[in-house]
């Protein structure tokens, strides 16, 4: 009686796989490519409606209730309002700008965020202040590991650049240049409060 069920478990794990590799007798070749594009695209557009909805700022400050304070240091810093007139979003500053990065830290931030929210970690303002130097660092962490990329994707930073800056900056600006340091090194205040360390 095992013996049957084991063979016919074989046939049909070896009738399934028959299955998936032998052409169908009923759809085309022409349909299935047709089927598999849909669904591609369908995946596509899907991803990209989803990055969207979720990279914006109201999305950001609004859906996850621990960051309304943060989104409130952030409205008064120089990413938000400057003289001349540029806005850098959260989506800007957090997220890679190129696949396939830019999925993997939203879905690994996500789900993050997601079970800190659902825990209660950082629920209320209180709780956050009190775990905000251990966020901040672990952000920093990846500005570092990523050579502050999301910093230099809008900051166009070479020789010229630094000619044209304060002097008391050019030194530090060109350590960064040299690779001897990297932009998270020293502004790490800039579009919110930073902890005391």
């Amino acid at each position: 009686m095992v013996e049957d069920r084991n063979q016919r478990s074989g046939q049909d794990r070896g009738g399934l796989w028959r299955r998936l590799t032998t052409p169908s007798a009923t759809w085309s070749v022409l349909a299935l490519v047709i089927v598999g594009l849909v669904i591609g695209a369908g995946g596509v557009i899907g991803t990209q409606v989803m990055v969207a909805q979720t990279g914006t700022n109201q999305f950001c400050s609004g859906s996850c209730h621990s960051m309304q304070w943060v989104a409130n240091e952030y409205r008064q810093s120089i990413h938000y309002a400057n003289p001349k007139g540029i806005r850098a979003g959260c989506h800007d500053c957090h997220v890679p700008h190129t696949y396939p990065q830019l999925l993997w830290v939203k879905a690994k931030a996500g789900f993050r965020d997601a079970i800190a929210e659902i825990q209660g970690v950082i629920s209320t303002e209180e709780k956050f202040k009190k775990d905000r130097l251990r966020l901040a660092r672990d952000v920093w962490a990846e500005f570092k590991e990523t050579n502050s990329a999301n910093c230099r994707y809008c900051h166009a930073f070479n020789t010229e650049v630094i000619a044209k800056q304060k002097e008391f900056v050019q030194p530090l600006h060109k350590s960064v240049l040299d690779n001897q340091a990297t932009c998270i090194d020293c502004h790490k205040g800039v579009a919110h409060t930073a902890p005391e360390e």
